[in-house]
This record gives structure tokens, C-alpha cells and sequence, in this order.
């Protein structure tokens, strides 16, 4: 949208372009460094509904659209969503399992030798 060409490589923790996951998503709490959350209180019953919970509740505020709707929001403008092979292959997906803004399943490999050109930038987080 800011006049910027974009692509995004979904990789494990990304699950969710699967059109089940899209659906479902939650908020992993154990061991997941990000929530600061000790793991054995992570792992009590409820804890990652709850969790999940108050993620959409802060997600709301701030007008961020659920997950499957961002995905689409990107998709739409024109970002271009590919999903990680080792992944779908270790999962059991297939490209029919996932979303329908999924461009392809590629392997990194396939990502970086889209990457090789000038003025690009590859951000792993």
C-alpha cells in the first residue's frame, strides 16, 4: 500500500494459512518466550484461551483484523503470501489445505533466488 513491492514466506509458526487454522488461531502460551509467561503456568487448563482472549481484545482496539482477514488484506494488496514446504510437508498439507491468497508452496531456497536482486531486504523474525 506504500508503493512497495512485498512478498511474505510463511514459515512454522505461521500455521495458520491453513484454511482450518485461519479459523481457529490461538495463542501459544507454552514456550513461547514472547508471552513471559513461565511455562508451568503456561501450560494450566485454560490458560491459552485465555491468553487468546485478551489477544483479540487488544488486537480490537487497536482495529487490527483477525488473522485470516490481514492475510487477505494483504493478499489484496498485492503482496505476494507463499507457504514454506518443510513446513506444509511436515504438517501433511496440501496447497488445497491452505489459504487461497497462498501464491505457491516454495522452498527457502525458491525465496531467496526471488530475493536476488538489487533493493531488496529479507527480515527474519
Amino acid at each position: 500500500m506504500e508503493g512497495i513491492e512485498s512478498e511474505s514466506f510463511l514459515l512454522f509458526w505461521f500455521r495458520s494459512h491453513s484454511k482450518e487454522k485461519t479459523r481457529t488461531f490461538a495463542v501459544a502460551t507454552v514456550g513461547n518466550p514472547a508471552m513471559h509467561i513461565p511455562t508451568m503456568l503456561g501450560g494450566l487448563p485454560g490458560m491459552e484461551a485465555l491468553a487468546t482472549k485478551m489477544m483479540k481484545k487488544e488486537m480490537e482496539k487497536l482495529d487490527m483484523p483477525p488473522v485470516g482477514e490481514f492475510l487477505e488484506i494483504l493478499s489484496d494488496s498485492g503482496c505476494k503470501l507463499w507457504a514454506c514446504k518443510l513446513a506444509v510437508d511436515m504438517f501433511h498439507l496440501k496447497k488445497e489445505d491452505l489459504i487461497d491468497e497462498i501464491e505457491d508452496i516454495i522452498t527457502i531456497g525458491d525465496f531467496y533466488a526471488r530475493a536476488d536482486q538489487d533493493n531488496t531486504h529479507l527480515l527474519f523474525i
